[in-house]
């Protein structure tokens, strides 16, 4: 048999073929091997493609046959990633605010090569979420990977910070001056990604929309605040600080309606003490950084959530109804 032009790629083409075409419901035949073989310009006899097979195990691509009739049918077992996962990925993918419209698309089609193009079709259908806003910024990716070899390097960064103005542009705040911070981690809160870091000028730590940064550069400057983060753990930071406002720490003790006892728990963990009243209230100490933030999510919880304290705490709750009624006449 003449060696067609491309006997180089055979062993590549043929992962490529089989990853593709055949899964645990697909199949294909030696001849269909053979033919879509010959399509990238590659000849092969049942003989070496057999070896071929037992080659793609030891690079990990696992080939089950079974005989169907007088001859054999071939597919993919065992994937790295399992449909199920994949759909998840590629949920969590499109529901990311701060990953924009063309980087989401570009991350699911490479998803998609890690199954048949069978179930890539079913990956496809799971892409669209109504009214989904994402962010405009392309760069955030490499900005995430600066702030990640950073903190590995021990420095500080320097960037600068946007806002959109009303005529929908950006516009860079402080009149464009460098920000320089120590950065310690990135939090995920409120569907946004944030950069948590040291403002040794302010000293204090500060919150940084990720997909709000650019001109990211590392410094030769080393990073500051290790005392402030030595303790901190970061995802109960995270639980206490409503919308990332970094504002005083406080234990608030809440009165709620037993009808709400999901929503504490979906915010502040199974941890928490709920300490029945009633048949129908308990009451919890949360700690928490109060902002406005905060007492907007209280307020918004209607009747079945009271503030009993501290005072302070509950004054400004009233103080911020006040302000609410004043603005919307209610």
């Amino acid at each position: 048999m003449p060696k067609g032009k491309n006997q180089k790629f055979k062993l590549y083409r043929l992962a490529q073929i089989m990853s593709e075409q055949t899964d645990e419901d697909h199949y294909i035949t030696m001849p269909e091997i053979m033919s879509a073989l010959e399509e990238y310009e590659i000849t092969a006899d049942r003989k070496s493609i057999y070896a071929d097979l037992k080659d793609l195990e030891k690079l990990g691509i696992e080939i089950e046959g079974e005989r169907i009739g007088s001859g054999y049918h071939y597919h993919v077992i065992g994937r790295d990633f399992e449909l199920p996962e994949l759909k998840l990925l590629v949920d969590a993918i499109q529901s990311s605010k701060f990953i924009t419209e063309r980087k989401t698309n570009a991350l699911i089609r490479k998803l998609e090569k890690m199954v048949s193009k069978y179930d890539a079709q079913k990956l496809q259908r799971q892409v669209y979420v109504s009214g989904r806003i994402k962010t405009m910024n392309e760069s955030i990716y490499y900005t995430v990977d600066a702030i990640h070899n950073a903190i590995t390097e021990n420095k500080k960064i320097k960037f600068q910070y946007y806002q959109w103005n009303v005529k929908k542009e950006m516009e860079l705040r402080h009149n464009g001056a460098w920000y320089h911070i120590s950065p310690w981690g990135l939090s995920w809160d409120d569907e946004n990604y944030y950069l948590v870091g040291f403002d040794s000028e302010a000293g204090k730590i500060k919150h940084y929309r990720v997909d709000k940064i650019l001109k990211i550069r590392m410094s030769n400057e080393e990073r500051e605040g290790k005392e402030y983060f030595q303790q901190l753990d970061m995802a109960d930071y995270t639980k206490k600080s409503f919308g990332m406002f970094g504002c005083k720490e406080q234990t608030i003790k809440l009165l709620v309606h037993n009808s709400l006892a999901g929503v504490i728990i979906d915010r502040f963990g199974k941890d928490i003490m709920m300490i029945p009243i009633d048949e129908q209230y308990f009451t919890v100490n949360v700690d928490v950084h109060v902002s406005r933030q905060f007492l907007g999510w209280v307020f918004s919880l209607g009747e079945k959530v009271k503030l009993l304290g501290p005072d302070e705490v509950v004054e400004e709750m009233k103080a911020e109804i006040r302000r609410l009624n004043q603005q919307y006449q209610i």
